[in-house]
């Protein structure tokens, strides 16, 4: 395989949700493979300590720019110079390889002076078919034209889960699905408290995704006798929003605060309708927590065997297993014991390893013409 040391990546990434921690980790990780790492900011700038957090990344250079992200733009043309100006970067930063966290981003491959990368992390097609179903409005269809584009323009795809790579295969009539490279996070170890047992979720509590409704829900079937809490924002940058009437909303909390609260080993619970991979789930596990996960793909491809499962609809189940979980220790335990065992796969070493040999394999089909025609 090709060395990567001294080889420079112009990434991109938003601070709204997991893309950065995402992005921060995954330069880390490729750090120790040799790799520098120019992170171009798109959409809202980072908040002081997501800032802090990526000053702290070695060799994370941190580039902000004003462009949008491909989510919130409101005509492709956003879209495409947001391409078209990521492309001059990469020639002012004299990357290597250009790796994208949208494969909106790569339509127009050709306009950059390097190999590309895009992260499947998630997009507005997938979504729809998992949130609400039916055809695109024209608002969503535009944009998964986009996709669909980068996807085919992308010198390599990447995606967190088989699940979502099969999913992101279907939509966009791909030849080849992208390829795996599981997400991964490096575990912190906060001082636990032993407060009494609750349930806790993390997130952007705005998307519909996340499906915050039906946790409000069972929390109301609850009654207080398990309190249910959830961290992040209830609004969105596009103007969604969630009010929550029975689950306790903390809003946004740094990631140390989060870390606290998942030190208190609660049982942790995502009901999500749509989730790619899914970090929150694996920064809990990591911590000892039992977790209690809605029943879709991606999350029984990642902890079937080390989770408890429920419809992601039904909140009556929902609060029944919160409820087991909470108040039988026992069940708890290996709950939480079966989470943390499963977490060891996903590590930052390990995704930091899958992304290089894509990087190399990359590089390698970008030197072959060239090899060809010396010869």
């Amino acid at each position: 395989m090709l060395p990567l040391t001294g080889t420079r990546v112009l990434m991109t990434a938003d601070a709204v949700g997991g893309v950065w921690t995402y992005a921060l980790d995954l330069a880390g990780g490729l750090a120790a493979h040799g790799v520098e790492t120019v992170l171009a900011v798109l959409g809202p700038a980072p908040a002081a300590d997501q800032a802090e957090a990526a000053r702290a990344v070695s060799g994370l250079r941190l580039l902000p720019t004003d462009l949008p992200l491909d989510w919130l733009a409101d005509t492709p043309e956003e879209v495409e110079a947001a391409g078209t100006a990521l492309a001059a970067l990469a020639v002012e930063a004299r990357a290597d390889l250009v790796h994208l966290h949208s494969p909106a981003l790569a339509a127009g491959a050709e306009r950059f002076p390097a190999p590309v990368v895009a992260s499947c992390h998630s997009c507005v097609g997938t979504w729809w078919g998992a949130v609400r179903g039916g055809p695109l409005p024209p608002d969503f269809a535009w944009r998964a034209r986009l996709v669909a584009l980068g996807c085919a323009e992308a010198g390599a795809l990447i995606a967190p889960t088989a699940a979502f790579a099969a999913a992101t295969a279907r939509f966009y009539d791909l030849a080849e699905a992208p390829v795996v490279v599981r997400n991964g996070r490096r575990p912190s170890k906060p001082t636990a408290h032993g407060a009494a047992p609750f349930a806790f979720t993390a997130g952007r509590l705005w998307d519909e995704g996340k499906n915050l409704h039906a946790l409000d829900r069972a929390a109301a079937r609850l009654a207080g006798s398990v309190p249910v809490l959830a961290a992040g924002p209830t609004d969105g940058p596009g103007g969604a929003r969630i009010a929550l009437r029975h689950a306790r909303a903390l809003g946004r909390l740094s990631g140390g605060d989060v870390a606290r609260w998942l030190a208190e080993r609660p049982v942790f619970v995502s009901a999500a309708r749509y989730e790619p991979f899914g970090l929150s789930v694996l920064e809990a596990a990591q911590a000892g927590c039992a977790l209690v996960l809605s029943d879709i793909p991606t999350f029984r491809e990642l902890w079937d065997g080390a989770a408890e499962f429920v419809p992601a609809e039904d909140d009556g189940a929902l609060a029944d297993a919160i409820g087991r979980a909470a108040r039988d220790p026992a069940h708890r335990a290996r709950l939480a014991a079966a989470a943390r065992a499963r977490a060891g796969r996903y590590t930052v070493e390990a995704m930091a390893a899958g992304t290089a040999a894509v990087y190399q394999s990359l590089l390698r089909r970008a030197e072959a013409p060239e090899e060809t025609a010396a010869a």
